[in-house]
């Protein structure tokens, strides 16, 4: 698995971790910082999802706005949270990190998606991304 996989799967536990507990992000973010600090054999994996949650941060009413237009009819707060942060992670992927390939960020959350989340969610997902992708 590569270290960006890896910090994908960190990002996606922290948003998670926030939204459910009803936290701020940046809060939580803090919080893992602290812990990854003391973690220096994971440290490639916490560069990059701690890049992701901090893209979302500092972008998260734009990325959301793309989320809710190109989710058709599903609100943002009716989706299942591991989803949800998935398709932030993705977005954020796709309009702001020119390092990843559109089609990367895609595939990344699906597989994500498939593996956390329900059955239904990694169809779900890639039917979003790839509308926000097309919208870019």
């Amino acid at each position: 698995m590569s270290a960006r996989t890896k910090a994908r799967k960190r990002a996606l536990d922290i948003l998670f971790s926030s939204d459910v507990r009803g936290d701020d992000l940046a809060v939580t973010l803090a919080a893992e910082a602290t812990r990854a600090a003391s973690e220096p054999a994971r440290e490639a994996s916490w560069l990059y999802a701690r890049e992701v949650v901090d893209g979302i941060i500092d972008h998260r009413d734009e990325i959301d706005e793309h989320i809710t237009t190109h989710s058709r009819d599903w609100k943002l707060e009716r989706m299942p949270a591991v989803d949800r942060a998935l398709l932030r992670i993705g977005t954020w992927e796709i309009l702001f990190n020119d390092e990843v390939p559109t089609a990367v960020a895609i595939d990344e959350a699906v597989e994500l998606a498939k593996e956390f989340s329900t059955d239904d969610s990694g169809a779900f997902v890639h039917g979003v991304l790839a509308r926000v992708a097309r919208a870019a």
